[in-house]
């Protein structure tokens, strides 16, 4: 499977599992797979931010990404392969992809101010990673602080014939979708697939923007697919209505610093992992924070929308 321009529906951001000490938990690593399967994923990204990539080892990341690709079979996996410099790129990328990944996933380094910075960045990635290699572009100013304009994704789409998605994180952002469509209607930008992230905040107007569906990793998986199959068969007050019950849950998931806190915890609690530990450093969530978190599930639960 390789990854194109039609790609759609539902890529979770997968999180990294762990055990308590720190190591990789596997067998959940294998649960969560099966989760994800059951819930209908389209595909499946590993490695991205909330995957805690940057706390791994080289050989820990390519063994995780190896056991995604051998899990989801004939799905699309996608794999984070951002790093501070272009080799340790470049390694990763040819590595996932010779285990039949079906592209890889580049977020700009946090240091690009200009428009010429960033298309340079670019530049310079593909052609330490090879244009044969299909990609997609992470746009996530809210924690990699590096601010792209629908122009400038325009120009990268354009000069680099082998990204075929967009991964849009920008907040807000629902007129940049808008934009991207016109450049694409006007005939100025190639057809590109555009995936939304933000934990699914913002994913029942994205849909109706023109976003192709969702990566990202909301602790209900199926909830995002049943949204956007409710989108795409027209049914816009049934998708708004599914997405209103999960938004407080949602919202609370999306808390700068604790958010993959509260992601894990939730995904322990349904069964998908077995810990929500986080390799340090990160956060826990306090006594409080879980009775919180714990009172939201049964409201969710309640009405009968908890997939």
């Amino acid at each position: 499977m390789t990854l194109d321009a039609t790609a759609s529906g539902v890529f979770p951001i997968a999180s990294t599992p762990f055990h308590s000490d720190g190591r990789i938990d596997e067998a959940s690593v294998d649960t969560l797979i099966a989760g994800y399967l059951k819930a209908g994923a389209t595909g499946v990204t590993v490695l991205g931010i909330m995957g805690e990539a940057p706390k791994l080892e080289p050989e820990e990341s390519l063994a995780i990404a190896t056991r995604f690709i051998k899990g989801f079979g004939k799905l699309p996996v996608i794999v984070g392969v951002s790093a501070p410099g272009l080799a340790a790129m470049r390694g990763l990328s040819r590595a996932v992809m010779d285990r039949g990944a079906a592209g890889v996933m580049i977020a700009p380094v946090p240091s690009l101010r200009t428009d010429d910075q960033i298309t340079t960045y670019y530049r310079q990635a593909i052609e330490a990673i090879g244009t044969d290699i299909p990609f997609v572009i992470q746009d996530y100013p809210l924690t990699l602080s590096v601010q792209m304009t629908p122009a400038v994704i325009r120009q990268i789409v354009q000069e680099h014939p082998s990204c075929v998605m967009l991964k849009h994180e920008d907040w807000p952002g629902l007129e940049k979708i808008s934009t991207l469509r016109r450049f694409q209607a006007e005939g100025s930008l190639r057809p590109i697939s555009i995936l939304t992230g933000n934990g699914g905040l913002f994913l029942d107007f994205e849909m109706e923007r023109g976003a192709d569906g969702a990566m990202t990793g909301y602790a209900f998986p199926e909830m995002l697919v049943e949204l956007v199959k409710l989108h795409k068969a027209g049914r816009r007050d049934e998708a708004h209505d599914l997405f209103d019950a999960h938004l407080p849950l949602v919202r609370y998931e999306q808390q700068q610093g604790v958010g993959l806190a509260v992601r894990k915890y939730v995904m322990m609690k349904r069964g998908l992992i077995a810990s929500d530990a986080q390799r340090k450093p990160g956060a826990a969530l306090s006594p409080k924070a879980r009775e919180e978190v714990d009172y939201l599930l049964a409201r969710l639960s309640r009405t009968g929308r908890a997939c």
